[in-house]
């Protein structure tokens, strides 16, 4: 579920989108090269999505164009290696209007198996009101979205000798969530299934704490009328990263196996790292074909063939 790839012309942008250069990593990113670490690893398909989607775009038609290509780079490499990929569509948010057209595109000409969306976009965050004509789009499509963290405008490497991915990309998942929970839209769009990145950062270690600091909310049978709980419940989380005994003990007491994906967050983390990472968590054989493979079938059937 958590599967990056890099298209040549998107890497050639790079400075402008997140304003660094590639990492080699990204520029040294191959087709055959992720084939054969799939093999190696047993990974049968990998649903490819982009990272990092950065605010930094020259205008509005810049992102568009480069959603694009990168939407038709992971089609026609779904048709040269059948069963092999899928794709989360990259958006040119924060502009609505072409969202809204790559969505159309996306899902009805290139049959993407879902959208990708990052945590925030500049000084927004998914459950902002300016979104909810995407996510109301999405909600009528019944679509299936991933989210992957993005730093945020408010805070970068905040701690001397960190990276944004250290902290504040899972921080910026949990902001996420809580723009949607606090919003009102993961009750307004409930036909969308959400899936967030790295067993969504400190939502499950902080779900209580979201329970007790909303309970004197007058609004909150509006925003979560089967409370808070239920609402974090109901999503999905994959394990890219995540596959450590107190993340997993704490994601598997917030939510039942079968909302867990297995994800990698392949090239940053190998994929045999995350394989066997996951394979030294207790779960059932029940759970672990779940998370596996079961529930990514569930939610996108065409992965059954």
């Amino acid at each position: 579920m958590h599967h990056h790839f890099f298209p040549p012309g998107y890497v050639a942008h790079m400075a402008e989108v997140v304003g660094n250069k590639p990492s080699p990593l990204m520029t040294g990113w191959t087709q055959a090269q992720v084939l054969d670490h799939m093999d190696k690893s047993g990974v049968a398909a990998g649903i490819a999505s982009i990272s990092p989607w950065g605010p930094h775009f020259r205008d509005a038609a810049q992102a568009r164009s480069l959603a694009r290509l990168c939407n038709d780079y992971a089609a026609q490499m779904i048709r040269d290696h059948p069963g092999r990929f899928g794709l989360f569509a990259a958006m040119p948010l924060p502009d609505v209007d072409g969202a809204l057209a790559e969505i159309a595109y996306a899902l009805d000409t290139l049959k993407a198996d879902g959208i990708g969306l990052m945590t925030s976009y500049g000084g927004k965050w998914p459950g902002d009101p300016a979104f909810a004509p995407v996510l109301a789009e999405l909600n009528r499509r019944r679509a299936v979205v991933f989210v992957h963290p993005n730093t945020p405008q408010c805070c970068g490497s905040l701690v001397p000798g960190s990276s944004p991915a250290m902290l504040e990309w899972p921080y910026d998942t949990g902001r996420a969530v809580l723009s949607l929970l606090l919003g009102g839209a993961l009750t307004r769009y409930p036909d969308i299934s959400f899936i967030f990145s790295h067993a969504g950062g400190p939502v499950p270690a902080l779900a209580g704490r979201l329970v007790n600091m909303t309970r004197t909310r007058k609004d909150l049978a509006e925003i979560a009328p089967r409370g808070v709980l239920y609402e974090l419940a109901r999503l999905h989380y994959d394990t890219a990263n995540a596959y450590f005994a107190p993340t997993m003990a704490a994601l598997l007491k917030l939510v039942p196996a079968s909302q867990v994906l297995f994800g990698s967050d392949y090239p940053y983390f190998t994929l045999e790292q995350n394989v066997a990472g996951l394979a030294e968590i207790p779960l059932t054989g029940v759970e672990r074909h779940a998370i596996d493979r079961g529930n990514a079938v569930r939610l996108m059937p065409r992965l059954a063939g």
